[in-house]
């Protein structure tokens, strides 16, 4: 699978991702409350699944749901960089 999650999708996954998962676990844990009951460990549970989620997408750069949608936020550097002294030649 090629690289597809970059620039500022990445940013937000990288931010949006941790917090998911220390809100959903704060919330199994009782030290904070979603929703009474059952439903309440359901949200936790998938607060910190797609926060897991998040995270491993943004760490890889890689995300099966951008794949499958067509979507890439990914921006490739050129290969080809050379450094340049003032007078315009190669640097080696």
């Amino acid at each position: 699978m090629q690289n597809n999650v970059g620039g500022y999708d990445r940013i937000a996954r990288f931010i949006l991702g941790p917090i998911l998962i220390i809100v959903g676990a704060a919330a199994l844990g009782g030290l904070l409350t979603l929703a009474a009951g059952t439903l309440g460990l359901v949200l936790a549970g998938i607060a910190v699944f797609v926060g897991a989620v998040l995270t491993v997408t943004a760490t890889t750069r890689k995300c099966p749901l951008n794949a499958a949608i067509g979507l890439n936020t990914y921006k490739e550097r050129s290969a080809q960089h050379s450094s340049t002294d003032e007078s315009g030649s190669s640097i080696k």
